[in-house]
């Protein structure tokens, strides 16, 4: 988490509840009028990203028919991504 992360969430913490979903509504407007479709990068998604890069390139791909589609119902995985 960068300082300047830090220092916003230590001034959003000095707010009233009801100031800080004020505060949070801003930010989001803030950032839709940067990225208005959501198409730019933080800078650790492209980290993330060059690294997946480098390792497709140094390491190839995972073959479609080798990757199981089909997610076992009860899969911790699965239900994180319904939260």
């Amino acid at each position: 988490m960068s300082d300047n992360i830090k220092r916003a969430v230590e001034l959003l913490e000095m707010l009233p509840e009801s100031e800080q979903e004020f505060a949070i509504e801003l930010l989001r407007k803030l950032v839709v009028a940067w990225d208005p479709d959501y198409t730019k990068l933080t800078p650790a998604e492209r980290a993330e990203l060059e690294e997946a890069e480098r390792d497709a390139i140094e390491n190839g791909s995972i073959p479609f028919e080798d990757i199981d589609w089909d997610l076992d119902e009860t899969s911790e995985s699965q239900d994180n991504l319904h939260t």
